[in-house]
């Protein structure tokens, strides 16, 4: 072997030493640490080598830790928004005697087999910015690890809990932590751990339409088993959620209609429907948010193990219920049948109908004090009592609408050529617009029963 190609294999042999094993497999000195088993004799010359390859304290900071807490989809997705996490892939591990992948570890014939693969994620991290500490904290805040080869309704040894340690002191803090969390769980009286930490082996990536699986699948809901027990240091808690108090009081949900919203921290789902909805709800029907496990005292009858899930209830029982991401469209549409009923209201809203000329609603607004009109079910003001004018048409009618609060749309049903005119945040039917108005200006002739008022103060 000549120089040149003793040089390149000891670089290779360098870079995996540094990055494939840990400081406590090398017995040499630091020089020797560095390198290996080098053959150089000049200090100076490897030195400069070292500096070639860019190798940095900050590449020993990357760590990689396999965990199984049930099905890979959310765990992937949770484990990829925090901070410090470089990357998170979905795959198998900790199996023998059979194919990795998913097509064999979910026959029927596996399910309950100790040598079958279990759902794991690969979370590669830097332990400078996130402690293994934090990480398996959250591990056992996101699951329950009392449940043995399952997770809520996913049963079989594929979703049993796991720790797959890379390193003796990802071990020690795994079990220091357990013993921990045990402790938590016998203070709120639940049952013993059944995770397993165990070297890991190997590890095979899952197929590619596993990965990202739910940032491909944009309207699920985000499995959440956890026991709501933590850590008293919790890092669950500490993320940005909306929650109430760890205890709460529901008596105020036991009388007339509200909406209840079961949320969980980190879950990505939660965030894009508060993104999407519920931040710019304003309406009349209360809406609170709740963890699965604080429903004290309400009927409900839909499955609470995904998040987001939406619950319409009256009068403490749940008269509707959906289970994951809710569009702005299929929120209100839910909501319209729950407080409108099978009205004219809803037909209007709904179905693009119009109101009855001169009707009850039409009295009833025609001649309120100054104030707003708003969205009967977001809340949104959309007309101002200052640009009403009465057209003798006997529908509401307004020069203008509220900047920004509706949307225009080409309507040439009835072989008609009109403007039809929607809510902008609920999509409602409101009516339409025309050219006829006072002066040549616009008349917005609006359906009075898809309307609330609000008195100037």
């Amino acid at each position: 072997m000549n120089y040149n190609a003793t040089l390149k294999f000891a670089v290779v042999a360098l870079l995996v030493a540094l990055i494939g094993l840990s400081f406590k497999s090398i017995q040499a000195s630091p020089t020797q640490a560095k390198l290996g088993q080098s053959q150089f004799s000049d200090i100076s010359q490897t030195t400069e080598l070292l500096e070639s390859t860019d190798i940095s304290d900050a590449t020993i900071q990357h760590q990689t830790l396999v965990l199984g807490l049930g099905c890979f989809w959310g765990a992937e997705k949770r484990f990829e928004a925090l901070p410090g996490v470089i990357n998170v892939l979905s795959g198998y591990a900790d199996g023998r005697g059979l194919k990795p992948t998913y097509r064999e570890i979910t026959k029927l014939k596996q399910k309950f087999n100790d040598d079958n693969f279990a759902e794991v994620i690969r979370v590669e991290y830097d332990q400078s910015v996130i402690a293994t500490d934090t990480l398996i904290k959250l591990f056992y805040e996101m699951h329950d690890p009392t449940q043995k080869n399952r997770q809520g309704n996913d049963v079989g040894t594929q979703y049993r809990s796991t720790i797959l340690y890379n390193s003796e002191q990802q071990a020690d803090i795994a079990t220091r932590l357990t013993k921990t969390f045990q402790q938590r769980l016998n203070e709120k009286g639940k049952g013993l751990i059944q995770t397993q930490i165990k070297p890991l082996d190997k590890f095979y990536p899952a197929e590619d339409y596993h990965q990202d699986y739910i940032a491909k699948n944009p309207n699920g809901y985000c499995p959440d088993h956890s026991t709501g027990v933590t850590f008293e240091d919790s890092p669950l808690l500490a993320k940005k959620m909306t929650e109430p108090p760890a205890t709460v009081d529901n008596t105020g949900l036991l009388t007339g209609k509200q909406i209840v919203v079961i949320d969980a921290p980190n879950c990505p789902y939660c965030e894009r429907f508060k993104e999407d909805v519920t931040n710019d709800y304003a309406g009349d029907i209360p809406l609170h948010f709740r963890l699965a496990s604080q429903l004290d005292g309400l009927t409900i009858s839909s499955p609470t193990f995904g998040t987001p899930t939406i619950l319409f209830i009256e009068d403490g029982k749940e008269r509707l219920g959906h289970m994951g991401y809710m569009s702005s469209d299929s929120f209100y549409k839910a909501l319209g049948a729950f407080k409108l009923g099978d009205t004219e209201a809803f037909k209007v809203a709904f179905g693009k109908g119009t109101d009855n000329r001169f009707c009850k609603a039409y009295d009833k607004f025609k001649n309120t004090p100054p104030g707003v009109f708003i969205d009967s079910l977001s809340g949104a003001p959309l007309f101002d009592t200052s640009d009403r004018f009465n057209s003798g048409t006997g529908w509401l009618s307004f020069h203008s609408a509220i900047e920004d609060s509706v949307t225009y749309h080409e309507d040439n049903s009835f072989g008609m050529e009109r403007t039809e005119v929607r809510a902008k945040i609920t999509g409602i039917h409101l009516g339409h617009v025309f050219n006829d108005g006072p002066n040549g200006g616009k008349r917005y002739c609006i359906n009075a029963t898809v309307l609330d008022f609000v008195p100037r103060t």
